[in-house]
């Protein structure tokens, strides 16, 4: 095996090398230091251009009698309210679920519902004035938590159950036997540009919609479907968001749908931007989980019967719960072989903001439920939990006998019997255990810890059907190349990626592509930006559409050299034929002077991907990507406050495509993941009320949180899948890695606490705030 590469080794591109491969800078970093990178709050605004701000419900659940807006339309700069009365088309949502009204119409469903909009010639006025609204409500009972979702069976969506051999069997005939039961928070996006949709009234009822949405195509859907109108009267265009995480997957749609209801009652530009508050308020949230747990295992550790419940918290409606929850349920097993499991999982509803998409989908979800049973059962036998993971990982191939996921997927690719001790080794894993384990015992106060845990995280989307993706290549007379896809740019690299794609494909430098704004107009019925899935879709429809036209001048340049279209090669900016070389440009223009297309559309979808969504069985993923983290914490026991001390990682992109913006991607997972787990803390009181909805009462991680040793090496080896340049997804598995972080946590507290009880479970609720480290450590009530 090569040697994992670092950053500095790859980080400065050269002009005679291929594009790919190459650590090239985002294709907007220089216009963003500069604060050049034009967000939608940057465009210039069309004249006329009105303010909205919405309307939001102060109760959890309740009738909605009456809107009182005399005052408001009163106030100065005022121009309107815009209710559900004025939806010209279908005032529920065109949402999976169907489900979700436009705006309130009888009744409201959590604090912060929106029920209307005031309208403004400037934002402060319209914001103003929505204090002055009077709303007439009569509170109802409200369901805030999943254990009384629970009981009262309450359910966005009907449960499912997973079944593979006889659970109940193997936990009967288990020689060891746990049962625990646990609960891990949401998180906030926490995006630096909140949501914003800006609608412009067109002529002849056509409609051009600025969205920070990593959806456009969902957008353009259902702004057309509130106005009664096709979709093709309908363009939506995104040039780049500041940040999505998810959070504008579905959600940026409201917005849009908000705000072209406004334009089209007023029949002026409304520009909608939410503030931080109204954001938190408004928007949802990652899925908060509840688990309880049965596991039976062998004196080695190894799993022989497993019954788990997952009950997902998802608000008061469907959104996209139902995939989030099945992918948890994919992912809980992680990476490791389950012969006897039972997992039953519950799409709770409660009377909170309706949870959404957020990076890792439901993954994260389900691969900490095993990681924690894992530990648990490695304290329970008194083994290194590394050797328990090692014992229970999938086998290599189909000779192991254990390389079939419970949803009946093979596991074709598995590298983590490699991966793992290449990981212990390097980051000196055995040695700093004996070490952390003699600081424990002689420093009462403050407690180390440390653990490895492994990711194996399907890329596919789970919805068989988003699995496609197009692209347009342009070819101009100059030799100047553009492109345009169905993906969104939220500062992953996606357009950075496909521009280099392309720039190899016709064999021209990388400063001769540009990636231009996302576009309904252009490519349409596109897919989420969204499921780790971006490159993978739209670099390979973005490739497929260069070929296109490289092959046409390829069979041109035949023609004036008698030779055969395979003995052609484009590199280096020069079109190299056996009897002499072009530059690109000279081909180009010679091409177009004897009418040559000389631009072409390009799709993918991908291969080999089925499964039964009724039973959740068959392959819904193309391949798994993997990776491993080591990290060390110390918490002190006095107080619970805890610190991250040292990160070692080792990742799996294949061949990377730009290893600078993949380890950035897996560096930013990382951390984004340890806040998950760490402070990212949502607190609803017993009225429904977010109280925990600003900056000043959530805490992201800072650079203080950032350890000073955070290495990331990348693993050399190139997807086994025919993937474009042997590349493997990145935006999501690496969140996962951070998991590493609550284990090495609960070993801390493990050590930390008093008494014989150092084999029994941790119950450290997640995120590991100071007070539910305490928790942990016994010394603050349940």
């Amino acid at each position: 095996m090569n040697a994992p590469h670092t950053i500095a080794e790859t980080a400065l591109p050269s002009p005679t090398r291929a594009a790919m491969g190459q650590s090239h800078i985002h294709e907007s970093a220089r216009a963003q230091v500069a604060g050049a990178a034009h967000y939608i709050d940057d465009l210039p605004e069309v004249k006329g251009t009105l303010y909205a701000a919405p309307i939001l419900s102060t109760v959890a659940h309740g009738t909605l009698n009456g809107v009182d807006a005399t005052s408001a339309l009163a106030l100065p700069g005022v121009r309107g309210v815009v209710l559900a009365s004025d939806v010209p088309g279908d005032k529920i949502l065109a949402a999976f679920g169907h489900d979700e009204p436009v705006f309130a119409l009888d009744s409201v469903q959590f604090v912060g519902q929106v029920i209307g909009l005031v309208v403004a010639d400037s934002v402060m006025q319209a914001r103003r004035a929505v204090r002055a609204v009077k709303l007439d409500l009569t509170p109802l009972p409200a369901v805030l938590t999943v254990q009384d979702a629970l009981k009262a069976q309450n359910y966005v969506l009907p449960p499912v159950f997973v079944r593979r051999g006889d659970a109940a069997a193997g936990l009967a005939q288990s020689a060891h036997r746990l049962s625990g039961a646990f609960e891990v928070g949401g998180q906030e996006h926490f995006y630096l540009e909140g949501q914003i949709a800006y609608a412009m009234p067109l002529e002849q009822k056509q409609w051009w919609i600025y969205s920070s949405t990593q959806h456009p195509g969902e957008v353009q859907h259902w702004v057309a479907h509130a106005l009664g109108l096709d979709n093709h009267a309908v363009k939506v265009e995104c040039r780049r968001m500041g940040g999505g995480f998810g959070g504008k997957e579905t959600q940026a749609g409201h917005l849009a749908v908000w705000a072209a209801v406004a334009a089209n009652k007023l029949g002026r530009p409304i520009k909608l931007r939410l503030d931080r508050d109204e954001d938190f308020m408004v928007t949802g949230k990652r899925h908060p989980f509840a688990y309880e747990y049965d596991v039976g295992f062998d004196d080695t550790g190894r799993i022989t019967g497993l019954k788990l419940q997952m009950a997902a918290n998802c608000g008061f409606s469907a959104d996209l719960s139902g995939p989030v929850a099945d992918r948890a349920v994919f992912h809980a097993d992680n990476a490791y072989y389950l012969s006897d499991v039972e997992i039953a999982s519950y799409r709770c509803k409660t009377h909170t903001q309706s949870h959404t998409a957020f990076r890792g989908f439901g993954g994260p979800q389900g691969v900490i439920v095993i990681e924690a049973i894992l530990g648990d059962i490695a304290r329970a036998l008194g083994r290194d939990a590394q050797d328990v993971r090692l014992a229970n990982l999938y086998g290599k191939d189909a000779s192991s006998g254990r390389n079939v996921t419970h949803y009946q997927m093979a596991v074709e690719d598995n590298i983590l019997h490699e991966l793992l001790p290449t990981l212990e080794q390097t980051s000196g894993y055995r040695q700093r255990q004996a070490e952390i384990a003699a600081w424990n015992a002689h420093n009462p106060v403050i407690k180390r810890g440390l653990a490895i845990t492994p990711v194996k995280f399907g890329i596919s989307f789970t919805a068989t059907l988003f699995n496609q993706a197009g692209a347009l290549v342009h070819v101009y007379t100059d030799g100047s190349v553009q492109v345009n896809h169905g993906g969104t740019e939220m500062g992953q690299g996606l357009h950075t990626k496909v521009a280099q794609i392309v720039a190899d494909e016709l064999g021209v430098p990388l400063h001769r592509v540009l990636v231009t704004a996302s576009d309904t107009s252009k490519v349409p019925n596109a897919s989420a930006t969204a499921a780790s899935s971006g490159t993978d879709l739209n670099g390979r429809a973005a490739q497929y559409a260069a070929r296109n036209v490289r092959d046409n001048l390829a069979s041109f340049v035949c023609g004036l050299d008698g030779c055969g279209a395979g003995a052609i090669r484009f590199a280096g900016g020069q079109v190299i034929s056996p009897k002499t070389v072009r530059s690109f440009e000279e081909v180009v223009q010679a091409a177009y002077a004897n009418r040559i297309q000389l631009w072409s559309d390009g799709f993918y979808r991908t291969p080999k991907i089925h499964y039964d969504k009724t039973t959740l069985t068959g392959r819904p993923f193309y391949y798994f990507s993997y990776g491993a983290a080591c990290t060390e914490v110390a918490i002190d026991t006095l107080t619970g406050e805890s610190r991250v001390l040292k990160v070692d990682i080792l990742h799996d992109v294949g061949h990377s495509i730009n290893p600078a913006i993949d380890i950035g991607q897996i560096e930013g997972g990382f951390v984004q993941g340890m806040g998950w787990l760490t402070t990212e803390q949502l607190v609803w009181n017993d009225k429904g009320y977010l109280a925990t909805h600003a900056p000043s009462t959530y805490k992201i991680p800072a650079t203080g949180d950032i350890p000073a040793h955070f290495k990331v090496h990348l693993w050399p080896e190139a997807n086994r899948e025919d993937n474009v340049g042997g590349s493997k997804a990145v935006g999501e598995p690496p969140f996962m890695l951070a998991i590493s972080v609550y284990e090495a946590l609960r070993n801390a507290v493990a050590a930390g606490r008093s008494g014989g009880d150092a084999a029994a479970p941790v119950v450290l609720m997640a995120p590991a705030t100071a007070e539910n480290v305490l928790k942990a450590l016994g010394r603050l009530g349940g």
